[in-house]
């Protein structure tokens, strides 16, 4: 699938092999730690927010990459 700007799709393409090589390399196997892809992630991401701009997406309420500020904490 390609991104969401054409100049990001190659970034999306080698984050993608990255998770996947780790996932089925290490995550599986239950070597799960650490960050491997973190750089190649950024790369894209930083690439992506760049597209949503110049393409003028609107993005208000969005969250991205956590948790939603309306979701109370369950109680113990």
């Amino acid at each position: 699938m390609n991104s969401v700007g054409e100049a990001c799709t190659e970034l999306k393409r080698d984050y993608d092999q990255c998770f996947n090589r780790w996932f089925a390399e290490k995550f599986l196997k239950g070597e799960g730690g650490g960050e491997p892809c973190l750089q190649l992630f950024k790369r894209y991401q930083l690439c992506v927010q760049k597209a949503i701009k110049e393409k003028e997406i609107p993005i208000e309420g969005l969250e991205f990459m956590g948790p939603s500020k309306g979701k109370s904490e369950s109680s113990s």
